[in-house]
């Protein structure tokens, strides 16, 4: 009964992260900012921490299915 939804929030977690990560990869390759007005090695590297952890616990939770 609890794997519909830890199929879901795994699948949710796992696009967002991916996702993420896909389009700070593209921003950077373009030289283009992550975020406007703030330090860009900074937005960079919280954007990659996020969208890792969000892969990470997407793929923890379609682990537990």
């Amino acid at each position: 009964m609890e794997s519909g939804p830890a199929t879901f929030a795994g699948a949710v977690f796992a696009l967002f992260g991916a996702g993420l990560l896909a389009w700070t990869g593209i921003r950077l390759r373009r030289g283009e900012p992550v975020a406007l007005g703030v330090n860009r090695v900074a937005s960079a590297t919280l954007a990659s921490v996020a969208g890792t952890g969000a892969l990470v616990l997407g793929m923890w939770c379609l682990t537990r299915v």
